[in-house]
């Protein structure tokens, strides 16, 4: 896991990309819709589509914090 550490967001958000879309692939062949009435998983292409977007849209938890979440709308700390 140290070698995630050291990429570009973009790689990171490519390689969640593909694992998004493996998934969504992954969920149409195993699970799907067998009758053709849902939308997503009807579909591969759809349900691959969908999971890609998923995946780059995770937010990504690489970010370091202070560990100090308390904070108001305002910015100060309550």
């Amino acid at each position: 896991m140290e070698y995630f550490k050291h990429l570009n967001i973009w790689y990171k958000r490519a390689i969640a990309g593909t694992l998004g879309a493996a998934a969504g692939f992954a969920y149409y062949y195993y699970i799907g819709c067998a009758t053709g009435t849902c939308p997503i998983t009807s579909n591969p292409y759809i349900s691959t589509f969908y999971g890609a977007v998923i995946g780059i849209l995770t937010p990504s938890k690489t970010k370091a914090t202070n560990g100090n979440n308390n904070t108001a709308s305002t910015g100060k700390e309550i």
